[in-house]
Parts: structure tokens; C-alpha cells; sequence
């Protein structure tokens, strides 16, 4: 991946970064024809987004005798990360316990997730060496 800050995908860009992770790499075709067949775009609007993104770094293309083939460069992991930033800054004032403690009141969670939440919490706690002091 490029060394610039990526900025966050639109919806209609994440849509085709997940088809383009789940193929590894793809053509226009490739990633028009991994849509449903009732909600697939037009291939000249799918051609410009994937332009649009590769000049914002989260995508590369090479050229394979007559066809672009597009390739990933954001990591799933780097994308979801810079999402959740996102929506923290934006909704929770930077905070990210409020986005939890909204998750927590917002969801239904099974007490399975709940354990592996409270066991994550208690490694991450851990790991940095944190107290209860702030």
C-alpha cells in the first residue's frame, strides 16, 4: 500500500473493494459479474469507480494484454480500522468507549460474543498495561 492516508470509502467504493478482496483481482467484468444479477451497475460506472479509487490508493491496476486488471492495495484490516476511527471521531467525539457502550445498548449480543468482547478486553488491558487510573 501507498504511504498517503487513505481516506474513507465511499459505500459504492467499499461495495467493490469487498468483491476485489474476496477475488484477490479482477477485471471490470470481473467485478461487474460478482454482483447479484438484479443489483448489478452499468460497466462504464463500475470502470470510473474503480479509476476514482485507484487515484485514492486503495486499489492498483495492471495491464493484462488489452484488459486492466484491478488489485487491492487497502487491507481489509486497514480499511475496517480507518472506518471505525472515522465513526468514532464523528459520532462518538473520539470516543471509543462510547461507540462500545452504543454497540452494547443498540444490539442484541449473544453471551458468546459478550465473553470473547470481555476476554479481548481483558488481554488488550494487559498488553498495554492499563489501570484504573486515567
Amino acid at each position: 500500500m501507498r504511504n498517503k492516508k487513505l481516506p474513507v470509502p465511499t459505500t459504492a467504493e467499499m461495495r467493490l473493494l469487498q468483491i476485489l478482496w474476496d477475488l484477490k483481482e479482477g477485471t471490470v467484468e470481473d467485478v461487474v459479474s460478482a454482483h447479484p444479477e438484479k443489483e448489478r451497475p452499468h460497466y462504464k460506472t463500475t470502470q470510473t469507480l474503480l479509476r476514482i479509487m485507484e487515484t485514492k490508493g486503495f486499489i492498483a491496476h495492471e495491464a493484462r494484454g488489452r484488459v486492466f486488471v484491478f488489485k487491492p492495495l487497502a487491507t481489509r484490516k486497514a480499511i475496517d480500522q480507518l472506518s471505525v476511527q472515522a465513526l468514532v471521531s464523528r459520532n462518538f467525539h473520539g470516543s471509543a468507549a462510547g461507540l462500545l457502550i452504543n454497540l452494547l445498548e443498540s444490539s442484541s449480543i449473544k453471551k458468546k460474543e459478550l465473553d470473547e468482547l470481555e476476554s479481548y478486553m481483558r488481554e488488550y488491558r494487559k498488553r498495554y498495561e492499563l489501570g484504573d487510573s486515567e
